[in-house]
């Protein structure tokens, strides 16, 4: 692993990837559209190409790994528009997967923890389902060095602070800095496997340095789980905030948590269990 090339590399993730593979001196190049990453995430030491990844054959440069996190997220954005995010999470994925199969690339893809549930309960889990099966039809048909990286709830340093782009932490960010209520969904008894963006970072680099094959995905999650009530009393705890409870959601997943060991077992990865240290040490 010399060259890579991080698709989505303006975004959350992919920035904070850019930045490990840099300090560990990788030659790294982003090819991102914008749409949902920033500017402000740009660092040096990096070649940025703004363009969608539906038009990554257009690409000059080889390399040797690319990281495939381009994808729009947000389960309820998903169902606003489903042709969009079909076209990058699917019709994305696939010219990726063609792409590598053409210059003979490692492919590390970030799949989702929404694959253990009805992936019709919305575009988005559906879309990424798709985009893990596209994964395994290029790995079986055309013998890609394709790898299956599935993320539970990240968080950490540089995450969306957004009431409509964020993740349930980074909306809640957001309400603080409106001085708005902490807004629950349901009854607050759903329970997320929240993982540092750090330990994902540690864990995609294991999983593209490795010769071993997994048959389904490498599972991306510290194994320990957390509701939404618990995790409020996290911020009450360092911010002082008042919670407003609404009507449960549709893809509003009861729980979700790592289903196996293999990244511990295989490929000695160690998450941590960030979350209480984190929240309590958040500025705003």
């Amino acid at each position: 692993m010399k060259n890579i090339l991080i698709t989505g590399g303006v975004g959350f993730i992919g920035s904070n990837l850019a930045k490990e593979l840099v300090k560990k001196n990788y030659n790294v190049t982003s090819i991102d559209d914008y749409s949902f990453g920033s500017k402000k995430n740009e660092i040096d030491g990096v070649e940025y190409i703004k363009e969608d990844i539906n038009n990554i054959s257009n690409l000059k440069s080889k390399f040797d790994t690319c990281f495939h996190l381009a994808a729009l997220a947000r389960v309820q954005l998903s169902y606003k528009d489903p042709s969009k995010y079909f076209k990058s999470n699917v019709n994305g994925t696939e010219r990726v997967m063609e792409w590598a199969k053409k210059n003979k690339v490692k492919v590390v893809y970030a799949g989702s923890s929404s694959r253990h549930f009805n992936p019709s309960d919305s575009p988005y889990a559906m879309y990424k389902f798709l985009g893990e099966e596209i994964c395994k039809l290029y790995k079986n048909s055309y013998n890609l060095n394709v790898e299956i990286a599935r993320f539970y709830n990240v968080y950490g340093p540089g995450e969306v602070v957004s009431e409509v782009n964020g993740n349930v932490i980074g909306i809640w960010r957001s309400k603080i800095l409106q001085n708005k209520p902490l807004i629950i969904v349901g009854d607050g008894n759903q329970r997320r496997d929240f993982t540092h963006v750090y330990d994902i970072v540690e864990g995609l680099i294991k999983i593209a340095l490795t010769n071993k094959k997994h048959s389904d995905a490498w599972e991306l999650g510290t194994g320990n789980n957390y509701s939404v009530n618990e995790l409020f009393e996290m911020f009450n705890k360092r911010f002082n905030v008042k919670s407003e409870f609404v009507p449960d959601q549709q893809g509003n997943y009861k729980k979700t948590l790592r289903k196996n060991d293999d990244m511990i077992s295989q490929l000695n990865w160690k998450p941590k269990d960030r979350l209480s240290n984190y929240i309590e040490n958040l500025k705003l």
